[in-house]
């Protein structure tokens, strides 16, 4: 059945083919009927007006005798009838003539248009092959290939276009993938190396204070990898896109999660100051607390001792995080949102993050249809604004 389907290029010629075959059958048919019409009436007028002799010979009745009867009535009813009847074979005589030879030129260029919409349907359908063809070829190892699709911009270059484009975000996208599954390997690759290397060498004939040792690095090797899964699956689930979304008080969860951190900040006299305007957004509750969380746990983990932290909320700024901290290049601020790029945090901090903070900020942010967007403070530091919609 597969094989008896008519392509698309037979649809087309066959359309093409039909259209001109009934628009010629029509436009033959109404030439006949005008013709039919008018051509008896023309040729009798066209006879009468010729030359017809003064005297004409006329049959009697039975037809054993003709006599000459000049300029009498028998003589024009006669030259009337005899008029009228060369009239209709004439005019019978050219229909017939006039149908055949149409019907054969019909025919003749039916037959004509068949080819010409085999042709040019073979030629519309040329840059969809090459879509085809493209799409066919491509795997994950050639995605920069482009079909960069030329000619006068319609329908077709507007296909391959959005066929690029797509292909530009798969790239991207794969590109992306292979750089977190490398990355993702070599951080998880770290703890399993520390608590191997401890296990075999503190473990050999260890006394009590290594054995607490062996234990607390095993236990920081362990937390380690459990803030990595953590954020890797965290980063997943925002990935995926929000399912239900409900009215959340972004400004409440700020509120809650600046007190959560209020004591880490204490311990280093970081100043942090709240201005929590009502927000309310559209989102999910989980994801944006820990959204918040992890901009102001950054803000506390590079920020400089005796520092400072702002964190805003309102309807036209929507939350913004700024901290001081150590001078940062501007040029490496896009860099710090993908997934494993560390910030230079305080000498002999302990609590390092797993390098996913910010890039799952960007990824919570893209779910709910936001953005994020970062600077470099001159005098040090980072400005995060994140936008989120608004419930009305």
């Amino acid at each position: 059945m597969g094989l008896l389907r008519p392509t698309v290029r037979t649809k087309l010629t066959a359309l093409y083919s039909g259209l001109f075959l009934a628009s010629g059958t029509v436009l033959v048919t109404v030439v006949y009927l005008l013709m039919s019409q008018t051509i008896g009436d023309r040729l009798s007028i066209a006879v009468a007006k010729s030359d017809v002799p003064s005297e004409v010979l006329m049959w009697s009745m039975n037809g054993a005798t003709a006599e000459v009867e000049p300029r009498s009535v028998v003589a024009a009813r006669r030259v009337e009838s005899f008029t009228r009847d060369i009239a209709t074979v004439s005019a019978d005589t050219a229909l017939s003539s006039l149908l055949l030879y149409s019907g054969l030129a019909l025919i003749f260029i039916a037959a004509l248009s068949v080819a010409a919409g085999w042709w040019i349907s073979g030629r519309v359908l040329r840059p969809l092959h090459q879509i085809t063809a493209t799409a066919q070829r491509l795997s994950s190892a050639n995605l920069h290939e482009r079909i960069a699709l030329a000619g006068p911009r319609d329908e077709l270059t507007d296909l391959a276009g959005t066929f690029d484009t797509m292909l530009d975000r798969l790239q991207h996208a794969f590109d992306s993938q292979r750089r977190f599954i490398a990355n993702a390997s070599h951080e998880l690759r770290t703890p399993l190396a520390i608590q191997r290397a401890a296990i075999q060498i503190g473990l050999k004939d260890p006394s009590r204070e290594q054995l607490a040792e062996v234990s607390e690095q095993m236990l920081e090797a362990n937390r380690r990898s459990e803030r990595l899964i953590d954020g890797l699956l965290l980063l997943a689930r925002s990935d995926r896109g929000i399912e239900n979304r409900v009215p959340v008080e972004l400004h409440r969860i700020v509120t809650d999660v600046v007190e959560q951190h209020a004591s880490a900040a204490a311990g280093r006299s970081i100043e942090v100051e709240v201005n929590a305007e009502p927000l309310l957004v559209l989102g999910d509750q989980v994801l944006l607390t820990q959204l918040v969380t992890n901009l102001v746990g950054n803000a506390v983990r590079h920020n400089v001792d005796g520092g400072q932290i702002w964190v805003r909320t309102n309807a036209r700024s929507g939350l913004q995080v700024v901290n001081t901290g150590q001078v940062i290049d501007p040029a490496t601020v896009p860099l710090l949102f993908e997934p494993f790029r560390r910030g230079k945090e305080r000498t002999g901090s302990a609590d390092g993050g797993a390098g996913l903070g910010l890039s799952i900020v960007s990824s919570i942010a893209q779910a709910h249809g936001g953005s994020v967007a970062a600077e470099a403070r001159a005098k040090g530091g980072l400005h995060v604004r994140v936008t989120l919609p608004l419930r009305s």
